[in-house]
């Protein structure tokens, strides 16, 4: 693990961070290609990059800290501000909050922005789990014996505090490896991203694509929940997993809506409120 991948005077780069710099940039790269296809002036998929950068943050941190309520009463300020802590979910749905606002605003449909950023934000999740990887942070998995188990003792989250509970006297074995479910989550990120980039172009009703982003993340996300550490809340299951379960049902939903309804009204680009600035 490398949390810390080096010093630039007296700031530290951290490998999370880098990641999910790495993860914003690639997503908006794809996010105008997308755009610029569909007609739509390319500066607005900076825009919502921003946005979900900024609102994604925000949530994931507010998520996290409503997460670990009683840690959080103790150490208010050092929670909050706290370089970890970062739920996935969390952001996700406040950033999806801030995007449909701002399609509000521009006139541009939340189903177009939704479609063309899919493909995108599949990529750039399983860039992020990268950044989770690198930092050991506590998003690994539970021990194994298998040849790719990978010792986190050196990340910011180590199994020596995340692993207590598995054993009675709470002392976690040196050196213990885990399953790395970040680099699953990453490798199944990249199959989401190519089968979404793949049939991106097919002649779907607007808001189909995100549906199917919506079963295919949350069947992966489910599917890896069973050997993460994450403490059991209802029937057995996660927090994620209870919320991969509402949005495979919304994506399925969806899907049989739009088959319904083969003649919906297909997006207007002219529609748009976006006037560029004028470049100096």
């Amino acid at each position: 693990m490398c949390p810390q991948l080096f010093e630039i005077g007296p700031f530290t780069v951290y490998s999370y961070g880098l990641m999910l710099g790495i993860g914003f940039i690639v997503a908006s790269y794809l996010l105008s290609i997308e755009f610029k296809r569909k007609k739509i002036h390319t500066d607005l998929a900076t825009e919502i990059t921003l946005l979900a950068l900024i609102f994604g943050i925000i949530g994931a941190k507010m998520f996290h800290l409503f997460e670990t309520w009683d840690t959080f009463i103790q150490d208010p300020i050092g929670e909050a501000f706290s370089a970890g802590g970062l739920t996935w979910y969390g952001g996700f749905i406040l950033a999806v909050i801030a995007i449909w606002i701002n399609s509000r605003r521009r006139n541009l449909p939340f189903f177009v922005i939704a479609d063309s950023v899919s493909p995108a934000l599949a990529i750039g999740y399983g860039i992020g789990r990268m950044g989770c990887h690198l930092a050991g942070d506590g998003d690994y998995g539970i021990p194994t014996t298998l040849p790719w188990g990978t010792d986190y003792s050196a990340g910011t989250y180590p199994p020596s505090l995340a692993l207590k509970y598995l054993y009675p006297d709470g002392n976690v074995p040196e050196g213990i490896l885990c399953h790395p479910t970040p680099v699953y989550e990453f490798i199944l990120a990249v199959i989401i991203f190519l089968i979404l980039w793949k049939i991106r172009k097919k002649n779907f009703p607007d808001g189909n694509l995100f549906m199917y982003f919506l079963i295919l993340h949350g069947l992966s996300r489910f599917a890896v929940e069973f050997i993460r550490i994450n403490p059991q809340l209802l029937f057995g299951l996660s927090e994620a997993q209870i919320i991969s379960v509402i949005l495979i049902l919304i994506g399925i939903t969806g899907i049989i809506f739009y088959k319904k309804k083969s003649d919906l009204k297909r997006f207007d680009p002219t529609t748009v409120k976006y006037t560029p600035k004028p470049k100096k």
